[in-house]
């Protein structure tokens, strides 16, 4: 019986947990975009990369501040330059 108590609180402990770290993941700065931390076992292409900045971007002020979300912007540019450089046929 008491094992089967404990089985229980762990299982709701860990449901009313859930929601919570969701929330806080949703709304945190992607470190690895802005500054190159954290970045450990991210390997993504430009295609990846444009998107991870436009969703970054569209969070805006209540996540970033305004020089961050500029260096984000600078950041979407120099992809974009970089996938239309490599979309150019060679002459």
């Amino acid at each position: 019986m008491r094992k089967m108590a404990m089985m229980l609180a762990a299982g709701l402990f860990m449901l009313s947990s859930v929601p919570a770290y969701a929330q806080t993941a949703a709304d945190q700065k992607d470190e690895c975009l802005l500054a190159s931390r954290n970045c450990m076992n991210q390997v993504d292409d430009i295609q990846q990369r444009i998107h991870k900045l436009n969703k970054e971007i569209q969070k805006g002020t209540r996540v970033y501040s305004p020089q961050e979300l500029r260096k984000l912007q600078d950041k979407l540019k120099e992809a974009d330059d970089i996938l239309r450089n490599l979309e150019r046929p060679d002459s």
